[in-house]
C-alpha cells in the first residue's frame, strides 16, 4: 500500500490534529515492526486512534476516497458482477455501476494485478476505493451466497427426516459432520464471531426460535424449522455429554471448540418446558475474560484503589453485581495482575471459566462431595498466598473464606448484592459475625456493564434544557452529550460493545468501626462517599458525559435513584466530554450480528456437501 514514509506522514498528522500522542505513536511503532502489521491497522487494532480518521488520511496520500462499509448502503444485486472467489482472494467488494465503470472497495486499491482480473471478470471500467480489509470480508460474509434461508432450513429439514429415519433420533458421534451437527456448529461459531455471550434456543407450539444475547441485548437470527428441534437438542446434549434419552429433568453440562484460534468454552444448561426442552448456551472466552484491569473501563481513581487492595497480603476483596455484570471478568483479571512465579495462587469455580498458567485451579463436584467449602479447606491446607473463591454462596463458605483472609491469605471472591455498601448485609445475614466483616473485608467492588456508543455512527449532540435541568447540570453549558444514530456496525441499535461501571469501596478502620455499632446500610454508603466513593450512577454519569455510554444507559443499567447533580457538575467543571474519555482505556470490540452471513455459511456448506 503506501511507503512506510508515507505512514510516517500519517501519523504526524495524527499527532498534529490531536487524535494521537507521541506515545501512543511510539507504542504503535513497536508493535507493528514486531507484528509486521502495517501502521494503519496496529493504531486502530489498538484503539489509538479512530477506523474512519486514520483511513481518511491514508486515502488522502494515496490520493481516493476512503468508503466506510460499515455504514455503507450497499446494493446486493451487484455482487453479481464480481465472483464470490474472486473477492474474497483479493479482498475486494462492488460499491456501485455508473456506465462502464464499476466502483470497487479494495484493502489494497495500488494492487494493479487485482484491478485489472476484476475489469476482465465484470468487463467493467474499475474504480478503486479505500476500505478497512476487515470491513469488506464482512461484507463479502454478508452479501454473497444464492441460496435463500428458507429453501436452505426446508433441505435441512429433509436432510435431518432422513438422518433420523437411518440412525432414530440420535445424531452422529461428535466427529462425524452431518449437515446436522454442522448447524449446531455454526450457530455457535456465528455467535462467538458476533460477540454473543449467550444462545437461546427457544421452543414455541410452532415454531423453533434462535436468539443471540449481545451487549446484554437479546436478537433474534434466523431459525430452523420447528421439526428439527428435538434433533438440534440432541446434539447439543451429546457435545455436553448429557444423556439424550433424559427429556424431564434439568441438565447441564459444557464442552469446548475452537473458533479462530480462539479457545471458547461453551456452558449448556437444558430446561423441559410445554413446547419441548430449552436450551442456553454461555460462551466464554479466556480472550475476553483475561482483558486486564487497566480495559475494565475503571476511573485512574478506581485503578489505584484496587491495585492498593491487590497488593495487600491478607484480607478479602469482594465483587458484587448481578448475573451477567461482569464480574468473572473483574475476578480473573485481578488474578492476571497479582499472578507471578513468587506466588502460590489457588482458586475453586464452578465451572473454571479460564485456564491460567501458575494457577491452581479446582472444579466444583458435589456428585464427588468436592462443594466450595469442602474445596476450600482443603486450599487452605496446600500453602497458599491467594485464595479465589468462586462465589460465596453460603454461611459455611463465607466463614471459611473469613477465616483464610483474617490468617494470613488474600481471598478473592463474588457476592450478589445491589452494591458495594450491602456486602455488610448480606454477609452477616449468612451470619458472619460483624467483628468478622470489619476484620477481613478489606474492600468492595460493586459493578455494572453499560453498552457503549457505536464509533461508526456517533454524534455529539447538545441536550433540551429539561434534561440537563433534571441531572443537575444547569451550570454546565458546555456539556454535551453523544448517541448512536444507528447504523449497519450496530444493526441500528447505536451501540456496540459493553464497558463497566464500577463503585469501589475501601474499608478502612472508621467504616469498620460503623460495622462494629451495626449502623445502617445508608450510613456505611455516606461514609465512603466523603472519603471519595463513586456511586454506580456517578461513574455512570461520569461515562456518559466522557461520550462513551449514552445518559439513557447509564440510567436504565443503574436505576439511579440518588441527586447526582452535583457530581455532573463537577464532572462538567473538571474536563471536556474529549478528555473525559481518554481516561477509560479501552479495547476495541466487534458487535455486529450478521445474520446473514449465517444463513449464506449455512448455504455454503449444504451446497458442498
Amino acid at each position: 500500500m503506501v511507503s512506510p514514509e508515507e505512514q510516517n506522514d500519517i501519523a504526524d498528522g495524527l499527532i498534529r490534529s490531536g487524535e494521537i500522542t507521541e506515545e501512543q505513536l511510539r507504542r504503535a511503532l513497536e508493535v507493528s515492526s514486531s507484528t509486521g502489521k502495517p501502521l494503519e491497522h496496529v493504531l486502530v487494532e489498538l484503539g489509538l486512534a479512530r477506523k474512519n480518521d486514520v483511513y481518511t488520511a491514508l486515502a488522502g496520500k494515496m490520493g481516493i476516497q476512503y468508503v466506510d462499509l460499515a455504514t455503507y448502503f450497499v446494493d446486493p444485486t451487484l455482487v453479481n458482477l464480481v465472483p464470490e472467489e474472486l473477492a474474497r482472494r483479493h479482498t475486494v467488494f462492488p460499491l456501485f455501476k455508473v456506465g462502464d465503470s464499476l466502483a470497487v472497495a479494495m484493502a489494497d486499491p495500488s494492487d494493479m494485478v487485482s484491478i485489472d482480473e476484476l475489469r476482465l471478470a465484470a468487463g467493467l471500467q474499475i474504480e478503486s476505493y479505500l476500505s478497512a480489509g476487515e470491513d469488506i470480508l464482512r461484507a463479502i460474509e454478508k452479501y454473497y451466497g444464492n441460496t435463500s434461508l428458507v429453501r436452505l432450513m426446508e433441505k435441512m429439514r429433509v436432510e435431518a427426516g432422513s438422518e433420523e429415519g437411518e440412525q432414530g433420533k440420535r445424531p452422529g458421534p461428535a466427529g462425524t459432520k452431518t449437515p446436522l451437527s454442522k448447524l449446531v456448529d455454526l450457530i455457535v461459531v456465528t455467535a462467538v464471531r458476533d460477540s454473543a455471550s449467550d444462545i437461546h434456543i427457544e421452543p414455541d407450539e410452532e415454531v423453533l426460535r434462535i436468539r443471540f444475547r449481545i451487549d446484554g441485548v437479546l436478537y433474534d437470527v434466523p431459525s430452523p424449522p420447528k421439526g428439527l428441534q428435538s434433533a438440534i437438542i440432541s446434539r447439543i446434549k451429546v457435545l455436553a455429554d448429557l444423556d439424550i434419552t433424559e427429556t424431564r429433568t434439568p441438565q447441564d453440562g459444557h464442552f469446548r471448540l475452537s473458533v479462530d484460534e480462539e479457545e471458547i468454552d461453551v456452558r449448556v444448561s437444558i430446561v423441559p418446558t410445554v413446547h419441548g426442552e430449552n436450551a442456553v448456551l454461555r460462551l466464554h472466552s479466556a480472550k475476553r475474560i483475561l482483558i486486564g484491569v487497566e480495559h475494565l473501563g475503571l476511573s485512574k481513581r478506581n485503578l489505584k484503589r484496587i491495585e492498593g487492595m491487590l497488593s495487600r497480603p491478607y484480607g478479602m476483596v469482594l465483587v458484587t453485581g448481578p448475573t451477567g455484570s461482569g464480574k468473572t471478568t473483574t475476578l480473573y483479571s485481578a488474578l492476571q495482575r497479582i499472578n507471578s512465579s513468587s506466588r502460590n495462587i489457588v482458586t475453586i469455580e464452578d465451572p473454571v471459566e479460564c485456564r491460567m498458567e501458575l494457577v491452581r485451579q479446582i472444579q466444583v463436584n458435589p456428585r464427588a462431595n468436592l462443594t466450595f467449602a469442602n474445596g476450600l479447606r482443603a486450599i487452605l491446607r496446600q500453602d497458599p498466598d491467594v485464595v479465589m473463591v468462586g462465589e460465596i454462596r453460603d454461611r459455611v463458605t463465607a466463614e471459611i473464606a473469613v477465616q483464610a483472609a483474617l490468617t494470613g491469605h488474600l481471598v478473592l471472591s463474588t457476592l450478589h448484592t445491589n452494591d458495594a455498601a450491602g456486602v455488610v448485609v448480606r454477609l452477616t445475614d449468612m451470619g458472619v459475625g460483624p467483628f468478622l466483616v470489619s476484620a477481613s473485608v478489606i474492600g468492595v467492588i460493586a459493578q455494572r456493564l453499560v453498552r457503549q456508543i457505536c464509533e461508526s455512527c456517533k454524534e455529539s449532540y447538545r441536550p433540551p434544557a429539561e434534561i440537563l435541568k433534571k441531572w443537575g447540570l444547569n451550570g454546565g453549558k458546555d456539556a454535551r452529550f453523544h448517541r448512536g444514530i444507528g447504523c449497519n456496525a450496530c444493526r441500528g441499535t447505536g451501540y456496540s460493545g459493553r464497558i463497566g461501571i464500577f463503585e469501589v469501596m475501601e474499608l478502612d478502620e472508621s467504616i469498620g468501626d460503623m460495622i462494629l455499632r451495626k449502623e445502617s446500610v445508608g450510613a456505611i454508603r455516606e461514609a465512603a462517599r466523603k472519603k471519595g466513593m463513586r456511586l454506580l450512577s456517578e461513574d455512570g454519569l461520569e461515562k456518559a458525559l466522557a461520550g462513551i455510554t449514552t445518559i439513557e444507559e447509564a440510567t436504565r443499567v443503574t436505576e439511579a435513584r440518588v441527586d447526582i447533580g452535583a457530581v455532573g457538575e463537577r464532572a462538567v467543571e473538571k474536563k471536556s466530554a474529549a478528555e473525559g474519555e481518554q481516561r477509560y482505556a479501552r479495547e476495541p470490540q466487534n458487535t455486529e450480528v450478521n445474520v446473514d452471513s449465517y444463513a449464506q455459511e449455512i448455504a455454503g456448506w449444504v451446497a458442498r456437501e
